[in-house]
């Protein structure tokens, strides 16, 4: 099933799509409001309820108000104590267009059901006065026509009041004395129903030394204020505060804004209501409302939240364990287009940086990434860690503005863009760069681990999340294992233990394992690390001998079946030129100066020279590992013990890839063979190549079923294939038999011969084929015209020797018939004599045979000699070494 990319279901905001927002404008702003100089979407009330999430925070703070306004109730004095960028300034900016009326009720999105759950017909319109902690300064009296406005009850005094309002409060403006309560009670008394909107007021009041008054007053009388103030409201039941104050003490700055803090919240204590408004669930609602303007095809939408979530619990063992709750569906809807795993990192880990605005900073890090992958065409159905686009220098400046210095080599070497290692293991891994795995798994890792702080029990992030962030419905969850492998293999900032990953901006090992790799030479170092893994792959079987990377000088002449390896560059390529043919040549043809005559008893394994340098790289890598552990172990370098314990896994990791690796280049099976040309004699000596199978799991057993199954080596053979080489080869004009030991040796020598794995295979044949008539007799002798120890058609024991001889099968049964008519004739002379004739002192031997037609058996008289006495000796020696002969 092919799923609707989000871009086709869910449309962003126009300057979000255009790339033409303000990145100031995500950050609300009360005072510009309050003065009439935001932008459309927070001075407008319409437009900013549109774009607002009423989270249940919210709801629950306006509905306070509500009854506050209207004298129902509700909380005289509301702090609102939230993380930096937690939604605070934005939630008095829905408390100012609610109590301001500017616009009607019924115009305001979500609010007449807030309205009418509170028990109110109709909403009073309400004086309101903003407090800017910023924006005020201390020591600088702010003009308003004719009168200057110097403190903070100065400035409350006119805005509810204007010059009336400011006279109650004059001289306590001018002396920097709070005015009392009464005074206080008076002013909120006679401007009701209002609304106090106080921010940032910390930053206001720790501007205040310690002694030292100023314009503004005093840090006394500030307090002294604030506490008179928060009296007075619970003395006007019409009249509410919101107050906005720093989470912790790091956000308060400087000694004395630590110490206002704790004043502040003392007095607003006593009759605050905290509210925190956004939850991490909310915050979906709260940044697609204003990211996207709306859900093009919510059928669409939900058969992707669906797909999404049936493939979690169809591969449940890969993914986190909350995937397998049916509320999981719930938070991709709640989430769409946006997958819900980028905003609990963003909320999670990212809101845990000092500089990292909780929501504000969620809104402008994604308004950049969505107006990238809008611009760019892309097509996921949902915007995953995966997908956010680290190659597009903006979204990257936005991300890495909140990280420490370093992080810029990370991002262009590891992680994306045209020069990143991702793209290039992709651009060599078709299987990979297909789905972009390997750059969609690096993202997926960043966002979960570049944010660090101290309070971290375990740094990373763990395999099940990796896949959460990377993998679609209907692709291969082993693929992106794949390309976190390859990561792991290869990244130069990519950390890993106990299953989680993290990138960071110190080099890992692996850029000090890359500088040692260049120290190591071809034929030096590499080649003897080759030379003992190919040793090791290798165990006994069919060849007498091994030989690895020999010389042609030491690969002995004789009649022992052996393999010999090539070294790495005598590889072998089936599409163009190959070393290996003409090193394999300068081996069959001689030994050192001689030349060589037993020419097929000699097969050759050769590396794909396509492969070759990447085993060479490998063994570098093997090698550069070593050195590294070893020299921690012998304490010539210093690491720590999570570095230590990542170069000995990296060693293994190596040696392990390294073994599969000899495999998969070592796979060619080189043959030489010849084939007779009526007329014209031998053909050129011919190079038959056999690729051997690199999964098998014993190489010598599998280049012994290559070898079987192309006819290549002859480990049983049939009589008839014998009798035929015979008459092809050795039976010819007046030749009517051959030496059996000469038959055997020449198959050794000529290639156009079959290859037998041994004599072994030779005598059994022989012994096979002797016990009929359609093949060959065999005699232990020949002397004259005289055949000794003639025998056709019946067993006999066979050795190979320089007297044995291979009879052609007419030539036998003639001779078979001539012996029985010599017989005859001699058995008429015995029945007439005392005597048998021929027997004169002599021992005979007698031999039964059948005529080739079928005929009566008949028993041959021939001299009984003495067999010569014969010794066999056996040596057991390693065939897997060069010099085993």
């Amino acid at each position: 099933m092919t799923l609707k990319p989000w871009r086709e279901i869910a449309e962003p905001h126009e300057d979000v799509r255009r790339g033409t927002f303000v990145q100031a404008e995500f950050a609300a702003d009360i005072t510009r409001v309050h003065t009439g100089t935001a932008t459309a979407e927070y001075q407008n009330p319409t437009l900013f309820f549109e774009r607002t999430f009423i989270t249940e925070g919210m709801r629950l703070l306006l509905d306070s108000v509500v009854k506050r306004l209207c004298g129902q109730g509700g909380d005289p004095v509301i702090q609102l104590q939230t993380a930096f960028g937690g939604g605070k300034t934005h939630t008095m900016l829905a408390v100012y267009h609610l109590a301001g009326g500017q616009v009607p009720a019924s115009e305001m999105p979500g609010i007449p059901n807030i309205i009418d759950q509170a028990g109110v017909s109709e909403l009073p319109r309400a004086r309101v006065a903003v407090i800017d902690g910023i924006k005020a300064s201390p020591n600088q009296p702010v003009p308003h026509g004719a009168i200057q406005v110097h403190t903070l009850w100065g400035d409350l005094a006119w805005q509810l009041g204007g010059e009336d309002g400011y006279a109650l409060v004059a001289e306590a403006d001018r002396s920097g004395t709070s005015p009392g309560k009464s005074v206080l009670e008076t002013l909120l008394a006679r401007y009701a129903p209002c609304v106090i909107l106080v921010d940032e007021l910390v930053a206001y009041i720790r501007q205040f030394e310690e002694g030292k008054s100023l314009s503004g007053g005093s840090f006394d009388s500030n307090l002294t204020f604030i506490q008179g103030l928060t009296e007075a409201l619970k003395a006007v039941p019409t009249a509410v505060m919101l107050a906005s104050l720093p989470e912790s003490e790091k956000e308060a700055g400087s000694q004395r804004g630590v110490r206002a803090l704790e004043s502040l919240s003392h007095y607003f204590g006593r009759v605050q209501a905290l509210w925190k408004p956004v939850g991490t669930e909310e915050a979906f609602e709260i940044v697609r409302r204003r990211l996207f303007s709306h859900i093009t095809d919510t059928s669409a939408a939900e058969t992707v939240c669906r797909a999404f979530a049936d493939s979690y619990i169809a591969q449940n063992a890969d993914f986190p364990a909350e995937t397998q709750e049916s509320r999981y569906y719930e938070r991709l809807l709640h989430a769409y287009p946006i997958h819900p795993e980028v905003f609990d990192r963003l909320y999670e880990d990212w809101s845990t940086l000092d500089n990292f605005q909780r929501t504000r900073g969620v809104l402008k890090l994604m308004a950049k990434m969505i107006f990238s992958l809008w611009k760019d065409g892309n097509n996921d159905p949902l915007i995953m860690p995966g997908s956010l686009p680290l190659a597009d220098p903006d979204s990257r400046n936005e991300i890495t503005n909140y990280l420490p210095p370093g992080w810029d080599p990370v991002m262009e070497r590891d992680i994306d863009g045209p020069r990143a290692e991702t793209v290039a293991i992709e651009n060599h891994n078709a299987r990979l760069g297909s789905v972009q795995a390997c750059r969609r798994t690096a993202r997926t890792i960043f966002l979960g681990s570049a944010p660090t702080t101290p309070s971290q029990l375990v740094r990373g992030i763990e395999l099940e999340r990796i896949l959460l962030g990377t993998v679609q419905p209907g692709q291969p969850v082993g693929l992106f294992k794949d390309a976190l492998r390859s990561l792991a293999d290869k990244l130069h900032y990519l950390n890993s233990a106990n299953n989680h990953y993290w990138f960071d901006t110190r080099p890992n090992l692996r850029r000090e394992m890359e500088e040692r790799k260049k120290r190591f030479k071809d034929k030096e170092d590499l080649y003897p690390v080759i030379r003992k893994r190919v040793q090791e792959s290798f165990a006994s079987g069919v060849f007498g001998g091994i030989h690895v990377f020999t010389e042609s000088l030491d690969v002995p002449d004789d009649w022992r079946l052996r393999l010999v390896v090539l070294a790495p560059d005598a590889g072998y390529s089936k599409s163009g030129p190959s070393r290996a043919i003409a090193k394999a040549t300068e081996i069959l043809k001689s030994r050192g100066e001689q030349p060589r005559q037993k020419q097929n008893r000699l097969i050759y394994l050769a590396a794909d020279q396509d492969n070759v340098s990447r085993l060479k790289d490998q063994v570098r890598t093997l090698l550069a590992w070593e050195s590294i552990v070893t020299d921690y172990r012998d304490n010539r370098i210093t690491l720590d013990n999570l570095m230590a314990k990542n170069a000995s896994a990296s060693f293994e990791q190596a040696r392990d890839a390294l073994k599969r690796m000899i495999r998969e280049t070592y796979k060619w099976l080189l043959a030489p063979v010849q084939t007779a040309v009526p007329g014209r004699g031998l053909s050129e000596i011919q190079w038959e190549p056999f690729p051997v199978n690199a999964g098998a799991a014993n190489l010598s057993q599998e280049i012994e079923r290559v070898l079987k199954d192309n006819e290549l080596l002859i480990t049983e053979w049939a009589p008839y294939h014998l009798a035929n080489v015979l008459k092809r080869w050795f039976w010819k004009d007046e030749v009517k038999d051959v030496g059996a030991l000469d038959v055997w040796q020449k198959s050794g020598c000529y290639l156009y011969l079959p290859r037998l794995r041994d004599d072994a295979v030779f005598i059994r044949t022989l012994s096979v084929g002797v016990e009929g008539q359609d093949f060959f007799a065999i005699a232990q002798g020949k002397e004259g015209d005289r055949y000794l120890g003639f025998s056709f058609g019946r067993p006999t024991a066979i050795f190979l020797d320089d007297s044995y001889r291979l009879i052609e099968p007419a030539t036998a049964a003639a001779y078979a018939a001539a012996l029985r008519a010599k017989e005859a004739e001699e058995r008429a002379v015995r029945e007439g004599n005392d005597t048998p004739a021929g027997t004169h002192g002599e021992t005979v031997e007698v031999t039964g045979t059948e005529t080739p037609g079928g005929g009566t058996p008949v028993e041959v008289v021939e001299p009984k000699k003495a067999r010569p006495t014969q010794f066999y000796w056996t040596l057991d020696k390693n065939t897997l070494l060069p010099s085993a002969q």
